[in-house]
């Protein structure tokens, strides 16, 4: 069980300035951060930085959002990987987490606590001061000289615009699966990714972002690949929106073919237009470490010809309803002006 504990006004300064506490949650009742102790081989080993994955605390501790403002932490330049889900991204943020150069943040849970909160009505201003001062204890730097790479989730998505414009100096990478790719991974994972992806269309029309030309009763009629090929593309059209209106100096786009496929050049060129440290030694470490050659989310040994085999199963088993729909999203995207390929892409 959490053990919450009164801590004094010094106590409370030291946790704020130390990384190695992990701001983990947010109360909104309590306008509260919550921090627990998360070193960094343990973000190392935790695919996401969830319950889940980090297990159980013996003690967290609530610090006010003022009194954490307050405490003046330090703040180590911050970039960020904004995906679509089933696109390599775990990969990539571990991949980048080397010390030295920069400290990758896999999917904080503080971040869907702004969106679930956003989600329950919270004002748009007073959600942008809160996740200005997420990102602040996020941001705070895990060695000397090394930035920050934040991957929130994909329900974070909705709040890109509102992220880069409070860190005008971040670079993002918006990552995503090819819808055809997108579609496999959602039907060879079965009943609980398909309903993933009913969870999450439900979330973008709470957003308001769903403008296809479908009606309500429209989504009861549709298959559960239906469903997944629609939320594809409002997340692909957001992506769109955020490369043309930022452009290339600060957001560039990579697909989960090319990322898995050329992994040396897709990790030198998101080094480079992060700014890391491109330190022989630095880059050599990175290319070597075991991101590129394991399972993200289940450590396993994990090639591209694994990754490959994992496609063709889902082809041959699920092959004709994949391609019924992705013919069918290409219309969809086709009469709402959606291109299937980004602008900015980061390798040619």
């Amino acid at each position: 069980m959490t053990n919450f504990q009164p801590e004094a006004a010094d106590e409370k300064r030291g946790i704020v300035r130390d990384s190695r506490w992990h701001a983990h949650r947010y109360d909104a009742a309590q306008d509260a951060f919550q921090f627990r102790q998360v070193s960094r081989e343990a973000h190392r080993q935790a695919t996401f930085l969830t319950d889940e994955y980090l297990g159980e605390s013996s003690r967290t501790v609530p610090v006010p959002r003022v009194e954490a403002l307050a405490a003046g932490a330090e703040r180590a330049r911050v970039h960020f990987i904004f995906h679509s889900a089933f696109c390599a991204s775990t990969m990539l943020v571990r991949a980048l987490d080397v010390p030295g150069m920069a400290m990758g943040l896999s999917e904080p849970m503080l971040c869907n606590d702004l969106m679930g909160w956003r989600w329950r009505g919270a004002e748009r201003r007073q959600v942008a001061a809160v996740l200005d001062a997420s990102l602040a204890l996020l941001q705070r730097p895990f060695g000397a000289d090394e930035a920050v790479v934040i991957k929130p989730s994909n329900i974070f998505n909705p709040l890109i615009g509102a992220a880069m414009a409070l860190r005008p100096d971040a670079h993002a990478v918006l990552l995503y699966a090819p819808l055809p790719v997108f579609l496999a991974s959602v039907a060879r994972k079965g009943l609980w990714c398909r309903l993933w992806a009913r969870e999450l269309l439900e979330g973008q029309l709470r957003e308001g972002t769903v403008d296809l030309g479908f009606g309500p009763a429209d989504y009861f009629r549709q298959s559960d690949l239906q469903v997944a090929a629609i939320g594809w593309l409002v997340q692909h059209r957001m992506f769109a929106q955020i490369a043309g209106q930022l452009g290339p100096e600060r957001v560039r786009t990579l697909d989960s073919e090319t990322l898995t496929g050329r992994k040396a050049d897709a990790l030198t060129a998101v080094t480079r237009h992060f700014g890391l440290s491109q330190a022989p030694e630095i880059q050599a470490a990175m290319l070597a470490g075991p991101a590129l050659s394991s399972h993200s989310k289940f450590g396993q040994s994990f090639s591209a010809d694994d990754r490959a085999a994992e496609q063709d199963f889902a082809r041959r088993a699920y092959g004709d309803e994949i391609d019924k729909v992705h013919a069918w999203a290409l219309e969809v995207a086709r009469v709402n002006d959606i291109a299937m390929d980004l602008a900015h892409p980061l390798l040619p």
